[in-house]
């Protein structure tokens, strides 16, 4: 129990029932918090992150945490005009749920839709309170690294002058890794308000389980397969030409079969390439539930992890710490000064953390074909060892500590 409970607000896109990253892991930090005896007020979409017809309550208390939904139109991702008018009904709604809520002591932002930590700060200067950016992708940095908009224009001078002016009313800020601290830095963020620790792993309910393993590759028909998967969200901040490019180099091979789980923009252009290209040996399967999350991740015998090059500071790839905890071998596509560069550094061990470039296809096909070669491992007690670095019951009890301290 906190010396002192704290009124608490929550801002983000997604949250409990939803599955997606942000959604389990701010579902845990908002149960830590309450059991702290903190009163923890959410306010998040009414709809799913990523099935977009699925509608949740506008209302509900849920293991006592009073949760306000918004309702967007949900016309989803396909589409920059489709994404804008849904991001702009949930700043109009939020804003109208904001202004009616109460005074908190410490408010925090994570950033989807983007830049609503503008919003947090906005309502606190009227109310008072702290405000604590979760910066979960740096925008309008993102947007510009992937083309969405063009660094220099006026929308993005705007966007990042407002950007900034949160950033200097805050009262710590959140990164989520030491390159993204640096982009702070380069902000001019100021180094004392910077807060460095990752996303923890879903280690208190997903862990190696070869029952689980054997039930869903036997349900996904992957029984005798050497399983490549890519799991999580499917963004092109993580670009997967070169997976695709290499699971068409490799459709010949009956053994290896590539699993594609989640969902986001991209998801469906998988789902056209193998139509397209009449690929067997690729599979996709939608987000899955938390209770099957163990036999899905323990159902691979090499995971993909993937970061586009320009993104490295600005997105973080959060899913390589439940690949950790579960110590299967995996395979890094992306540039080498990363957070995930840093972790295989550590590992050093070239079955356990391999490498490649995004574009290197040649080099993508090696991997894989070596990882079959090597075979199929056993869960790598290194990999479970670092992976308590970021486990739930060190991460979590850490950031509560920082908000206590925030709002002393």
């Amino acid at each position: 129990m906190a010396s002192k409970p704290l009124r608490i607000l929550l801002v983000n896109q997604a949250f409990y029932p939803d599955v997606v990253a942000t959604a389990l892991v701010l579902t845990d930090f908002a149960k830590g918090l309450t059991e702290r005896g903190h009163q923890v007020t959410v306010v998040a979409s009414g709809r799913g992150y990523d099935d977009r017809q699925r509608k949740y309550p506008s209302h509900e208390n849920w293991e006592g945490i009073e949760i306000h939904r918004i309702w967007t139109p949900g016309l989803g991702k396909s589409s920059k005009w489709r994404r804008l008018i849904d991001f702009a009904s949930f700043w109009i709604s939020a804003s109208l749920i904001l202004l009616k809520l109460p005074r908190f002591d410490v408010t925090v932002c994570l950033t989807s839709p983007p830049l609503i930590s503008i919003l947090g700060t906005l309502v606190a200067q009227i109310k008072g309170g702290a405000v604590v950016p979760w910066i979960m992708d740096l925008n309008p940095d993102e947007a510009v690294a992937a083309g969405w908009l063009r660094a220099g224009s006026l929308p993005e001078k705007l966007m990042s002058a407002l950007q900034n002016w949160s950033f200097s009313k805050s009262a710590r800020i959140i990164a989520l890794d030491r390159f993204m601290a640096e982009r702070l830095l380069a902000k001019g963020v100021p180094e004392h308000l910077i807060h460095v620790d990752a996303p923890w792993s879903h280690d208190q309910v997903v862990k190696f389980d070869p029952t689980a393993r054997a039930s869903f590759r036997a349900e996904h028909r992957l029984e005798g397969k050497f399983v490549v998967m890519y799991s999580g969200n499917h963004s092109p901040c993580h670009p997967l030409d070169t997976v695709l490019a290499a699971a068409e180099r490799l459709a010949s091979d009956d053994r290896i079969q590539f699993l594609f789980v989640g969902g986001g923009s991209e998801f469906k252009k998988v789902q056209a390439f193998s139509h397209e290209k009449k690929l067997p040996n690729i599979t996709t399967l939608p987000y899955q539930p938390i209770a099957k999350l163990s036999g899905s991740l323990s159902s691979a015998d090499l995971h993909l992890v993937v970061m586009g090059d320009p993104f490295v500071g600005i997105v973080h790839p959060c899913k390589i710490y439940n690949i950790l905890s579960i110590g299967t071998p995996f395979l890094f596509i992306g540039p080498s000064q990363s957070h995930v560069g840093d972790l295989s550094d550590v590992l050093d061990d070239p079955n356990q953390a391999r490498m490649a470039r995004n574009g290197d296809t040649n080099a993508v096909v090696q991997q894989i074909r070596a990882a079959v070669q090597t075979g199929i491992m056993d869960p790598n007690p290194a990999a479970r060892r670092l992976s308590l670095n970021f486990s739930h019951d060190s991460i979590c009890p850490r950031l509560i500590q920082l908000l206590e301290n925030t709002s002393a």
